[in-house]
């Protein structure tokens, strides 16, 4: 009995190294940075405006994003990830991406053929290189 309580406590002493090494458990550290590093967003577009102009994540988060245009047809344009994902009133769009690429990065509604004051309707999405 006192050689398993001694077994168990060296386990549980080694624990902390084997989840930050992540090798003998197949990943599982890497899978706890994910959870941590992903954001759902509901981003609504109403009068040109996005109701989140501001986006702030670290590098290699993954952003679930779900865009609800409330008056017009409006999109969510990030040109340097190559996203345009396109929302109209009582169909809201859902989209994920990783954040791969550290930097500031516009987005904006590119729907400026339907409405040309759509060009005003922009945003920053600002990605760390370092989790805070």
């Amino acid at each position: 009995m006192a050689s398993r309580a001694l077994g168990r406590r060296r386990f549980l002493a080694t624990l902390p190294r084997l989840v930050a090494g992540a090798s003998v458990l197949g990943g599982l550290g890497s899978a706890l940075a994910q959870d941590a590093g992903r954001h759902d967003l509901t981003i609504k577009v109403r009068k040109h405006q996005f109701s989140q102009a501001r986006i702030e994540v670290a590098q290699g988060d993954i952003l679930k994003i779900t865009l609800v245009a409330e008056d017009v047809p409006h999109s969510f344009t990030v040109d340097q990830y190559r996203i345009s994902k396109r929302a109209v009133p009582g169909t809201p769009v859902t989209f994920e991406f990783r954040a791969d690429r550290a930097g500031t990065f516009p987005f904006y509604c590119n729907l400026t053929a339907e409405d040309p004051d759509c060009k005003n309707t922009r945003g920053l999405l600002v990605v760390s290189a370092h989790r805070p």
